[in-house]
């Protein structure tokens, strides 16, 4: 009988491993599909080859792209944008979530709300009026009008997520800290926030994805090539005769190694910092 129900957890050991497989190769795929277009001489789209390594396989493609391409600018534009829009949600999402969750003042239901409702519309739908606001403001074509619109559209689901955490915090905490002479906003600084660390990182991690991997609003504000972010300089490799596939793969795997290594460094934080703040609404 022992010997049967070992037998029987193997097998269902060996499916659940088997399906996950076929999930991971599924997923995996079309990354390596990617690598295999960046790796081919010319633009060499479509292959009948299931290599692994493409035949001729050449790393002129990525040479081509630091070499005849603006490639580095625009990594620099798109970390310094990503990394400003990061260190803006992080500072006032953490400081806006905390009111929403400690204070009770006029509003506060209805500013929770407007926060959500924000989160039903397309950012299409949000793009006009933006870009209005831009033109009136005089920040078309700058750092700070991208800035002010990728932060305009993170902030919203950061502040929501930095509610629910502080809402898990007890605050018995801040009393003590009261107690032992600590300031509100010291009590703040270093009692709470040090505890709220999983969710600061699922707030800088959604604030840097809005801005890293956005297109659409950035090829609207963004109208100067040196101010161009990744997703705008990818764009130009499309022409309407032909596209140039090999550097568009290249381009693709590079951008995709920083968000790539982003998540391995912060992967402790993510699992508590997405359950735990959904214990108390």
């Amino acid at each position: 009988m022992a010997v049967q129900r070992r037998r029987t957890k193997l097998l269902k050991n060996l499916l659940s491993h088997g399906i996950l497989l076929v999930f991971v190769l599924i997923a995996v795929f079309p990354i390596w599909q990617v690598m295999n277009i960046s790796l081919r001489p010319g633009d060499q789209l479509l292959s009948t080859s299931l290599e692994l390594i493409p035949a001729n396989a050449t790393f002129e493609n990525y040479i081509r792209l630091f070499t005849e391409r603006e490639f580095l600018l625009w990594l620099w534009n798109s970390t310094f944008v990503s990394l400003a829009v990061t260190l803006t949600g992080v500072v006032f999402a953490s400081m806006a979530g905390y009111g929403f969750s400690r204070f009770r003042f006029f509003g506060r239901k209805i500013g929770l709300v407007s926060l959500l409702t924000t989160q039903m519309f397309p950012a299409t739908m949000l793009l006009l009026p933006m870009y209005i606001m831009m033109i009136h403001l005089g920040l078309i074509n700058t750092y700070l009008g991208i800035v002010i619109v990728y932060s305009a559209t993170a902030l919203p689901f950061c502040i929501w997520t930095m509610k629910g955490y502080y809402d898990t915090i007890p605050t018995s905490l801040e009393e003590a800290a009261r107690i032992d002479g600590c300031t509100h906003f010291m009590a703040f600084f270093r009692v709470i926030l040090p505890l709220a660390a999983p969710a600061l990182v699922i707030t800088a991690l959604f604030s840097f994805m809005a801005a890293w991997s956005e297109y659409l609003v950035a090829a609207q504000i963004l109208q100067d090539s040196a101010l161009w972010t990744l997703p705008i300089g990818l764009k130009s490799f499309e022409s309407s005769m032909s596209t140039e596939w090999g550097m568009y793969g290249a381009a693709s795997i590079i951008v995709m190694v920083p968000v790539v290594l982003l998540f391995l460094s912060l992967s402790r934080w993510l699992v508590s910092g997405l359950t735990l703040g959904s214990v108390k609404g």
